[in-house]
Parts: C-alpha cells; sequence; structure tokens
C-alpha cells in the first residue's frame, strides 16, 4: 500500500495489469523488475491461482507487492482451458471491474499499465484521476499492421474479408513491403467476430489504444522505428519504449541430463527446435518436422506439446514411428513438457533454434548467439518472423504454401542448412553477421538500461 510518506519522496507509484496468459504476464514481470530497479513503486494484479507461478517461474522481485483478484466463473488462466474458449478469459477480467475499482481507489497509483483485453480500463482510470498506459507484449510491425483505425477504412457497411487482411492499411509505411499469406490473414479473422459484450477482438483493442493515456511498446527504434511513428501517427498519442526486455541471466543450473547429453556434441552444432507451451502441431506438421530435423544430419532437442487433456507420451508414440526413434536415438531427443529453455540456448553446444516467433523466444536466442529458423502459426508470430527475417535480416523463415501454411521436411530443412551448413555462402554468411550486430545491441547493458531510465523519466514527468 502507499502511504503518503511515499508520496512525499516523490515515488511513482504503477499498478500493473496484464491479461491472463502466461505470455503476457512474462512480460509484465520482466517491466516490473526493471522498474521496481530504478526506484518505482510497482503493485501487480493476477489471479489468486496465478500467484505462485508468478513468483516462481517468473522470479518477480520479491518486494513487490501482488494483489490477488477473485474470479467469479473460476477461470484464471491460459493452461486451463482449451484454445477455443479463450474468449472466457477476457469475459473474466470483464468480471473485475468493481474489484479493480476499489483497489485502485484504496492505492490511487500515479499510473495503471494494463493489456489489451481490458478496454474498460482507460475510462475508469481517468474517472479516478488515473492515467492508464496500454502495454503491447506484441511487437509494433504486428499492432501496425492490425490495429489501427485505418484498417477499417473504405470497409464501411460490410465485414471485413481475410483479402482485406492480405493489404497493408491505408497511408500505410511506404519503405514496407510487408503483406499477409492466405493463412496467415485467415489466422486473424477470429479478432472480427462478436462475443461477450457483442464486440469484436479488434473493436477491443482499438477502443483501449484510442482512450488509454498513453502506448507503451516492449521494442525500441532500432528495432521498429518505421512500425512505432506509424502508430504515434493513427493514434496522435505519445507511444513510449521500454527497450526489448532482454531477460536477465537465469542463476538456475541445467539439469544434469540434458548438460551430459549436450556435452556430447561440437559447439554450435545442436538444434533446439520448440514453439512454447501453447502452441500445438498437427500429426502431418509433427512428421514433417522431425523427418526435415534428421535429414539434417545435426543433434537435435525436439519440443512437442499437446492440450492438457491429452496424454502427450501416447501421442508421441502413435505419430512417430518406432523406426524414426531408432534411427536418431544417438543425436536426436524428443521431448513432452517443461523444458529449461533459457540455460539449453545457452549451453555451447546450441548453435540453431526452430521456434514460433513468439518476441520473447526470438530476444533469448539472438542474446545467446543461436541462428534462427523462423516457423510462425499464429497471431503477431507472423510479423515478428517477417521482422527479424526481412526487416533485420537476422534468421532464415521456413517457406510455405500460400493457401493452408503447409511445410515440407524439405523447406525445414533448405532452411537450417542455409544458416548451419553454408555458413560461408550468401545469404547464411550475411544473416549470421546481422544476428552477431543484433545480439551486441542487445547485450549492451548500457544501451538497454538507458531504455528503462528514459522511461522512468517520461513517467515522472507524465505523472
Amino acid at each position: 500500500m502507499m502511504s503518503s510518506e511515499t508520496m512525499q519522496n516523490d515515488k511513482l507509484h504503477v499498478v500493473m495489469f496484464p491479461f491472463l496468459a502466461f505470455g503476457h504476464i512474462s512480460p509484465f514481470v520482466q517491466l516490473s523488475n526493471k522498474l521496481y530497479t530504478h526506484g518505482v513503486h510497482i503493485t501487480f494484479l493476477s489471479a489468486l491461482s496465478n500467484i505462485p507461478r508468478i513468483k516462481s517461474t517468473f522470479n518477480l522481485n520479491p518486494a513487490i507487492e501482488i494483489v490477488p483478484l477473485q474470479f467469479p466463473n473460476g477461470i484464471s488462466n491460459t493452461a486451463d482451458i482449451p484454445p477455443d474458449l479463450a474468449a472466457n478469459l477476457i469475459h473474466a477480467l470483464d468480471l473485475t471491474q468493481t474489484q479493480v475499482k476499489s483497489i485502485l481507489l484504496e492505492l490511487k497509483p500515479h499510473f495503471v499499465i494494463f493489456d489489451f483485453a481490458q478496454n474498460w480500463l482507460p475510462k475508469l482510470a481517468s474517472e479516478l484521476g488515473i492515467k492508464s498506459v496500454h502495454f503491447s507484449v506484441y511487437s509494433a510491425i504486428s499492432d501496425s499492421y492490425i490495429i489501427v483505425p485505418s484498417r477499417l477504412h473504405g470497409i464501411e457497411g460490410r465485414s471485413i474479408t481475410f483479402e482485406d487482411l492480405k493489404k497493408t492499411p491505408l497511408g500505410y509505411i511506404q519503405s514496407s513491403n510487408l503483406s499477409l499469406k492466405t493463412f496467415e490473414a485467415m489466422d486473424f479473422m477470429f479478432l472480427f467476430k462478436r462475443f461477450g459484450e457483442n464486440i469484436t477482438g479488434y473493436e477491443r483493442v482499438l477502443q483501449s489504444l484510442s482512450e488509454c493515456s498513453f502506448i507503451l511498446f516492449k521494442s525500441c527504434k532500432e528495432l521498429e522505428g518505421v512500425y512505432l511513428d506509424y502508430i504515434e501517427k493513427q493514434f496522435g498519442k505519445q507511444v513510449l519504449l521500454s527497450g526489448a526486455l532482454v531477460p536477465e541471466p537465469s542463476n538456475d543450473v541445467l539439469e544434469e541430463k540434458w548438460s551430459k547429453w549436450l556435452d556430447n556434441f561440437q559447439a554450435k552444432s545442436v538444434i533446439l527446435c520448440s514453439f512454447g507451451s501453447e502452441t500445438f502441431l498437427n500429426d502431418d506438421q509433427i512428421k514433417e518436422l522431425a523427418i526435415g530435423l534428421e535429414l539434417t544430419g545435426l543433434p537435435f532437442i525436439l519440443v512437442l506439446n499437446f492440450p492438457s487433456s491429452t496424454n502427450a507420451n501416447g501421442e508421441l508414440e502413435r505419430i512417430l514411428s518406432k523406426e524414426f526413434l531408432e534411427r536418431v536415438k544417438n543425436r536426436g531427443i524428443v521431448h513432452t513438457g517443461w523444458l529449461q529453455q533459457q540455460l539449453i540456448l545457452k549451453h555451447k553446444s546450441v548453435g540453431c533454434y526452430i521456434c514460433h516467433a513468439g518476441f520473447s523466444s526470438v530476444i533469448e536466442a539472438m542474446v545467446n548467439d543461436c541462428q534462427l529458423v523462423l516457423l510462425p502459426f499464429k497471431g503477431d508470430q507472423f510479423f515478428n518472423s517477417k521482422l527479424i527475417a526481412y526487416d533485420l535480416e537476422a534468421g532464415i523463415e521456413v517457406n510455405r504454401n500460400d493457401e493452408d501454411g503447409y511445410f515440407g521436411k524439405e523447406e525445414l530443412l533448405k532452411a537450417v542448412n542455409t544458416i548451419m551448413v553454408e555458413v560461408d555462402k550468401e545469404p547464411g554468411k550475411h544473416i549470421r553477421e546481422n544476428h552477431m550486430k543484433w545480439k551486441e545491441f542487445l547485450l549492451n547493458k548500457e544501451i538497454q538500461d538507458k531504455f528503462i531510465i528514459d522511461l522512468v523519466l517520461q513517467l515522472k514527468s507524465l505523472a
């Protein structure tokens, strides 16, 4: 709780209120920790059932107070429900408005930093004299293409189609060659469905961005300058930046079973292939991926996850043949469940990371000198992949069919060979050089700290 004495000390007080998915909670925790070390008083809001994991897995600074929220419908995070019911989480958040209002009334913070789903929060905060900051855990490139007012220009009187989404919004950045493939555009159509309060996801996020006091991105001008400028113009309000929030090195030790196995291989030769805990591949994708990894001839760890309602080991036995597992047994591991990803990426033997292009995963790979092979499956991942592969030229995207996103083992093999085998040829050589340049930028502590110092100074002046 913030006392009047704290106020007299001119200490900035910020309430953090992320969405209930752990992929959203994580960047809010990283930002909280960084702001706290620069003298900002933080109060963190989340579901009571999420608090143990927030403390243990995400390492929220123990001095930061967490205020538990009660959820009347019993839903508290995306791990508890199948993907098709994720809209229920948004409704669950809507039911907390009265609780949140009384918490803010009691705390009287200078700012509440909130997530995409709480479109009702800017108005509520404004009525209490509190400034609201929409913190986008997505890249600016993805928000600039999808969630801007000009996206709906020329669509008055009819429903938006996936063909509309294949084209850039009106007045988009001239220097950008950005566009979506058919399967990527189809994936975004869920944003334009009505549910809950008869409001689309697009309208909810647009309202949140339009009515908040300021917009904050987990990014910087060096990485996404043109996209950040476009968003600032579209919404006519100040865009604040935290930098990429490079994760602090983990104090944990890699489990012996992994370190012993990895120690068998040459430096930078092992491929880690993982798509996060909430991306589930179909049988064909798993088979093509597995055979593609085998064809590289390189050692690999393939991490596959399944919905919590299924028997993961049973699924693996059903999909991958005994012959395949026998052929790769000395150089390939197929794993399901949680993994010490950050520590494995850091191991000297790991040199390539095939991933879904989640922004945090991409940053982890770049700071650990792991070459990036990008295979996005949903939402902002498509844009992150384009940012890294085409704008920054620091990774390679697996080529896929326009209509259905199908990729074969040959496409995977070609992408891996470009940056792992043909290292002295173009484009592999160019990609590796760029990767090294961005690694140095992200690991420059002075530069990354300055983003947070500048953000704190801005917040103080805006409070």
